[in-house]
């Protein structure tokens, strides 16, 4: 039975989480907010490895800092290898959760009910990414990209940027007849699984392509992880590219603004990522939290392009201490204190009828 809720509003160079307690104090970010850390002796001492979505590593090394700050001896080590590579590291037992910008797929379910000794393997929204689409044209600022022509460039069927498509949707622009480069995932990744569900639901007269975390399209520069997609668009003029938001921020990429449902141009912000949650709805079952999202919503305001990152852990199986260490660190990840620790990088707190679901789903992992 669906819950049915309507919502208001291990490749790669591991990083290692094990902060020493001195550090805790002179490197935190959280501009002097202790209410960010987890409380005194609501951690566990151990050391356990993650692994996954790099859309979400700048939210979880924030994480590793409030959780760690109150507890000597707890060490994540948490490797943005991508969410497919999360996923399996996951479920072959390298990995004590994984971080998923999509909820696990039928094919996959398998193999992570055997990591959770015939458990059920729970997707848990956590982070709310909005995803930019960061271009690089010198002289054209406030970009406008209507559904459509936004999957005709990455479909390769718009290939200048003086396009009629593209002056149509910026009237007063004074746009260069320069070649458009288009930038995407090499590596398989939850953010590609998003941005083309977006391109589907959205412009499906246009965007023909079948789906997934693996990107299918003709044409354009791969990159591999959110890092390698960053630099390849701030490195080439004429470059167009989907990242998460944090990622363009911290590049001084410029991001268009995107047509919605509502037939708006709507400016990439957290508020306005946010307001695109007025449509998702909850399609899992029990305490098991996969969501579907509406990427045609009409809500005023709303930024159509958004993911929910998950945390895919087991509701039982997994024993010891690493054990008790997922249910802990992800009990104040879901809390307050964790949603407000990542509110300014880029991230869009929970809206409170999901994060109060997925603290009842935290609290009966056993």
């Amino acid at each position: 039975m669906k819950n049915g809720i309507r919502l208001s509003a291990l490749g790669g160079v591991i990083l290692a989480g094990a902060l020493a307690l001195s550090a805790c104090g002179s490197d935190d970010n959280t501009d002097g907010n202790t209410a960010a850390t987890a409380n005194k002796g609501d951690c566990v001492e151990a050391t356990v490895n993650a692994a996954g979505s790099s859309a979400q590593k700048n939210a979880v090394d924030e994480w590793i800092k409030g959780y760690t700050a109150n507890c000597a001896g707890a060490t994540l080590n948490y490797n943005p290898s991508g969410s497919g590579a999360g996923i399996e590291a996951f479920s072959s037992g390298q990995a004590a959760f994984a971080g998923s910008d999509s909820a696990l797929k039928p094919d996959e379910v398998a193999a992570a009910q055997q990591r959770c000794k015939g458990g059920t393997p729970l997707n848990l929204p956590m982070v709310v990414g909005p995803v930019a689409v960061a271009y690089n044209l010198e002289g054209v600022d406030g970009l406008q990209l209507s559904p459509t022509t936004l999957a005709g460039i990455f479909a390769n069927k718009i290939t200048t940027w003086n396009d009629p498509a593209i002056v149509k949707d910026n009237p007063d622009a004074k746009l260069p007849g320069d070649k458009i480069t288009t930038v995407h995932r090499a590596d398989e990744s939850g953010t590609t699984d998003n941005f083309t569900k977006y391109l589907a639901a959205a412009a499906p007269d246009v965007w023909k392509f079948e789906g997934g975390k693996l990107w299918t399209a003709p044409g354009g520069q791969g990159g591999t992880k959110s890092d390698g997609v960053t630099t390849l668009v701030k490195q080439s003029k004429g470059s167009i590219g989907y990242i998460e938001m944090s990622y363009a921020e911290n590049a001084g990429l410029s991001t268009a603004r995107i047509k919605n449902g509502a037939g708006e141009f709507a400016e990439l912000s957290t508020d306005s990522a946010s307001k695109a949650l007025a449509g998702a709805e909850v399609v899992g079952t029990g305490n098991d939290l996969a969501m579907k999202l509406d990427y045609n919503t009409k809500t005023a305001g709303a930024y159509p392009i958004v993911m929910l990152t998950y945390e895919i852990a087991c509701e039982s199986g997994l024993e010891g201490d690493e054990g008790r260490f997922v249910k802990s660190f992800l009990t104040y990840t879901a809390s307050a204190e964790g949603q407000n620790a990542i509110a300014g990088l880029g991230y869009a707190p929970l809206p409170e009828e999901v994060a109060s679901k997925v603290r009842a789903s935290v609290a009966a992992i056993k």
